[in-house]
C-alpha cells in the first residue's frame, strides 16, 4: 500500500480557507440583514406596524413642510407666519378623529353604511352647484364655506364610491366576467358623479374619481378588454375636457411646447417648480431656507409643495417622499393579499391604488412629466378636506391590517396592548364567509386575483410579535 510522505500529508481540518476577498464581510452582512428582514416580514403584525409608520411619517413630514412652505404667504396675508400652519393643524386634529373612526368601526358595519355614505355624497355634489350654497374658488364651484374653513365634498365622494363600489362588485364576483354585470350599476353611478364634477368644473378630481372606478373594476376581476375600453374612453374624455376651457388648453399647450413656451405665461408655475428642484441639488439649501416660496412659485404650500421639498431638502428629501409612497404601495397590496374578507380586500387595494397614483400624478406634473392637473400630494400638501379624508382612509387601511388572519390570532391570544385599550379598539373578529352567497363559498375561487390561502387555525400558528 502506497503511503504519503509526512511532508505531503494534510488533514482536512488544517486546510486553509479560501480568502473571502474585499467584499466578503459585506456579503455576509447583507445576507444576515436580508434574513432578518424576511423574518420580520413574516410576523403577524408587520403590516400593522408598516402602515402606522407610513401614516405617521407622512403626516409629520407634511406638517413640517406646510409650515416651511407657507410661512411667507401667511405673513404677507395676515402678519403671522403660522396662520396656514395653524389651520392645517386644526384639520389634522379632525383627521385624527376620523382616523380613529376608520380604525374602530368593524368592517361589516362600515360596509352596511357604504350606500348611505354614497347617497350623502351625491346630495352634497348637487348642493355645491346651487348658487349661494357652494363657494367658487380658483374657478371651481366645489366648496362649502363654514366660517373661515372650507369643505370640498368631492374628496369624501372618492371614499364613498370606494366603499360602495367594493360592496357591489363583491356581491357579483361570480359573474364579473360578463360585461353587463361588471358595468352595472358601478359605471352608471360613477358617470353621474363625474358629470357633477365636470359641472363644477374640477378636472383633477374628475381624473381621481375615474382612477377609483378603474381600480375597483381591475381588482374586482373585470375582463381586461372592458378595462381597456373604459381606459381609452376615459382618456378621450379627459382630452375633450382639457380642450374645452381656455386655461386647460394653455396648460396642455405649454406642456407640449415646453422648449418654446413663454416662461412668464401659462408655463410660469411649472418652470418655477423646475428651478426650485434644480436649486436643491443633492442635499438642498436647508429647511426653511428656500427662495421659491417668496412669491416666485404660486401654490408653493399646496399643489407644488414637492418642489419646495426638492429645493430645501434636495434629492435626498425628494427620494424619502418617494420611498414612503412606495412603502405605502407595498404595504397596502400586502394587506389586500393577506385579507380573507373579499370586501375589505377590494377596499384596501383600491384605496392604496388611488392614493399612490394621485401622488404619482402630483409629483409627475411638478417634475415636468405631466401637465398640471391640480391634484394634491396626499398628507403633505396643504388642504383641510384632503387631509381629513386621507386620514380616514389610513384608518381603514390600519383596520384592515388588524383583520389579517394571523394578526387576528395574535391580537386575540396575546392582547392588544395599552394603546389599543386606551383607544377602546374592539378585538378584531375573524372573517366568516356566508355559505352559498356570492361573497363566499363557491364564489371564493371565481377569479384568481381574489384567491387567498386558507389561514391555518390559531392553535397551529406560531405567534410572534
Amino acid at each position: 500500500m502506497a503511503t504519503r510522505s509526512p511532508g505531503t500529508t494534510r488533514s482536512r481540518r488544517s486546510t486553509p480557507k479560501e480568502p473571502e476577498g474585499r467584499f466578503g464581510p459585506a456579503r455576509a452582512a447583507v445576507g444576515r440583514g436580508a434574513k432578518a428582514l424576511d423574518v420580520w416580514l413574516r410576523r403577524p403584525l408587520t403590516s400593522l406596524h408598516l402602515i402606522l409608520a407610513v401614516w405617521g411619517l407622512l403626516t409629520l413630514f407634511g406638517l413640517v413642510m406646510v409650515l416651511s412652505a407657507s410661512a411667507v404667504e401667511s405673513y404677507s396675508a395676515g402678519g403671522s407666519s403660522y396662520s396656514v400652519f395653524v389651520r392645517q393643524l386644526g384639520f389634522c386634529a379632525g383627521g385624527l378623529v376620523l382616523f380613529w373612526i376608520g380604525l374602530r368601526v368593524p368592517p361589516k358595519r362600515m360596509r352596511a353604511f357604504a350606500p348611505w355614505m354614497l347617497l350623502v355624497g351625491v346630495v352634497a355634489l348637487v348642493a355645491v352647484l346651487i348658487p349661494g350654497v357652494g363657494v367658487t374658488r380658483n374657478g371651481s364651484q366645489a366648496w362649502f364655506a363654514i366660517g373661515s374653513f372650507s369643505v370640498q365634498p368631492s374628496e369624501a365622494v372618492k371614499v364613498a364610491l370606494t366603499l360602495w363600489g367594493a360592496h357591489v362588485l363583491v356581491a357579483r364576483r361570480a359573474v364579473m366576467h360578463r360585461w353587463k354585470h361588471a358595468l352595472n350599476p358601478l359605471v352608471p353611478v360613477t358617470l353621474l358623479l363625474l358629470t357633477l364634477l365636470v359641472l363644477e368644473p374640477d378636472l383633477g378630481m374628475t381624473i381621481s374619481l375615474g382612477i377609483v372606478m378603474i381600480a375597483l373594476l381591475y381588482f374586482g376581476g373585470a375582463p381586461m378588454k372592458l378595462l381597456l375600453t373604459i381606459g381609452v374612453g376615459g382618456l378621450a374624455g379627459a382630452v375633450v375636457l382639457g380642450l374645452t376651457a381656455g386655461y386647460r388648453v394653455s396648460r396642455i399647450t405649454s406642456f407640449l411646447s415646453s422648449d418654446t413656451a413663454d416662461p412668464l405665461g401659462p408655463a410660469y408655475q411649472a418652470t418655477q417648480a423646475l428651478y426650485s428642484l434644480a436649486d436643491g441639488g443633492l442635499f438642498g439649501v436647508g429647511l426653511g431656507q428656500g427662495r421659491a416660496k417668496w412669491d416666485y412659485l404660486p401654490n408653493a404650500h399646496n399643489d407644488f409643495i414637492f418642489a419646495i421639498i426638492g429645493e430645501e431638502l434636495g434629492m435626498v428629501g425628494a427620494f424619502a417622499v418617494l420611498a414612503l409612497f412606495a412603502t405605502l404601495a407595498y404595504t397596502g397590496l400586502r394587506i389586500a393579499r393577506r385579507s380573507t374578507d373579499p370586501w375589505l380586500r377590494l377596499v384596501t387595494a383600491t384605496s392604496t391604488a388611488w392614493l399612490v397614483i394621485q401622488a404619482a400624478i402630483n409629483i409627475g406634473y411638478v417634475v415636468g412629466l405631466l401637465p398640471v392637473t391640480g391634484l394634491q400630494l396626499p398628507l403633505i400638501s396643504s388642504g383641510g378636506t384632503s387631509m381629513v379624508v386621507t386620514m380616514f382612509v389610513f384608518g381603514i387601511l390600519t383596520n384592515a391590517a388588524r383583520h389579517e388572519p394571523e394578526a387576528v390570532a395574535a391580537l386575540r391570544s396575546n392582547g392588544q396592548g395599552r394603546i389599543a385599550t386606551f383607544l377602546r379598539l374592539p378585538l378584531p373578529e375573524p372573517y366568516r364567509a356566508v355559505r352559498g352567497s356570492a361573497s363566499g363559498g363557491a364564489a371564493r375561487g371565481a377569479d384568481p386575483r381574489y384567491r387567498s390561502p386558507v389561514p391555518r387555525p390559531p392553535a397551529q400558528r406560531s405567534v410572534r410579535r
